[in-house]
């Protein structure tokens, strides 16, 4: 990277009932380090599955979930979570759900920020949270060391979950738009890639060599057959309980439960369309024509 480039700094905090950003002032990184950022429901487990198979497998056993944590989740507290990242050996790759100007950002690192349309976001969204058990919630609100209010079970009618997600800007979670601005605006830095959700839909083969190359990983010709089934939705629903986040014990159902759909789209037949539209509008007053047009595609 050219270093008269300026990089992005952090300037701020982000705490919530999932976030602690604090954790980044006392992270380590590696020249080779990799970060899959998102929003959430965004297709990130999904990425950490393909990023996974295409440093360290092809791999039916590898253990994604343990290898890749949310670094910025607030639990397990930081006193655990950075000895069992500075532990790991092979080259690591990592999650945030952080915006760019909440976290430390490496000049070094590759990170690889996935995109996807905000109704497709909280259809997904909606589902994770409908469906969280018992566990989920006595994590995310008991855990000592919550800033801000707990998060309640969802509203029961969807389009009125959304509603308020957009008019109060990414609730009960955190704000959607300054994540997705903040990573667009660096998308011109060489160690910065965006990838969308519909991408990886309509290209997964094509899209899983782009990041193969951009991480500077050489596969195997033979091996790729096997990493392509390995990333399909079909082998990570079947296998959803050894990809998914505590192998899925937070939610009713495990983990078949949180790898539910992997569709965009099915917001359609139901939001109502004067609220599609008054999402695309914000989408436009909030990121600009050229961003929402690349956010929304599908």
């Amino acid at each position: 990277m050219d270093p008269t480039t300026e990089l992005p700094r952090k300037t701020r905090e982000l705490h919530n009932h999932h976030m602690d950003s604090t954790i980044w002032n006392d992270f380590t990184f590696r020249d080779d380090d990799v970060f899959i950022a998102t929003y959430a429901k965004s297709g990130t487990t999904w990425t950490q599955q393909i990023v996974g198979q295409i440093m360290h497998g092809p791999d039916p056993t590898l253990p994604v979930s343990d290898l890749s944590p949310w670094v910025d989740l607030r639990v397990p507290p930081r006193h655990i979570k950075l000895p069992e990242l500075e532990a790991q050996t092979a080259r690591r790759f990592l999650k945030t759900h952080l915006p760019v100007d909440a976290l430390r950002f490496s000049a070094k690192a590759k990170y690889i920020f996935v995109g996807r349309d905000g109704r497709d976001v909280i259809w997904s969204m909606y589902n994770h949270h409908a469906n969280a058990n018992a566990r989920w919630y006595e994590i995310l609100n008991d855990t000592p060391g919550l800033v801000g209010p707990k998060i309640d079970p969802p509203n029961p009618d969807i389009c009125s979950y959304f509603r308020e997600w957009l008019d109060r800007d990414g609730f009960p979670f955190w704000a959607f738009w300054e994540n997705v601005r903040s990573w667009w605006e660096i998308r011109h830095l060489p160690n910065v890639m965006m990838l969308h959700f519909a991408e990886l839909k309509r290209d997964m083969g094509g899209k899983m060599r782009e990041i193969a190359d951009f991480l500077e990983v050489s596969v195997p010709a033979d091996h790729w057959p096997e990493i392509e089934n390995l990333c399909s939705f079909e082998w990570m629903k079947t296998n959803a309980d050894h990809v998914t986040p505590l192998g899925g014990i937070i939610f009713e159902g495990g983990g078949a439960t949180f790898i539910n759909k992997g569709i965009n789209g099915r917001w359609q037949d139901v939001l109502p369309a004067a609220d599609s539209a008054t999402y695309e509008a914000r989408a436009r007053a909030e990121l600009g024509e050229e961003c929402a047009a690349w956010l929304g595609q599908r």
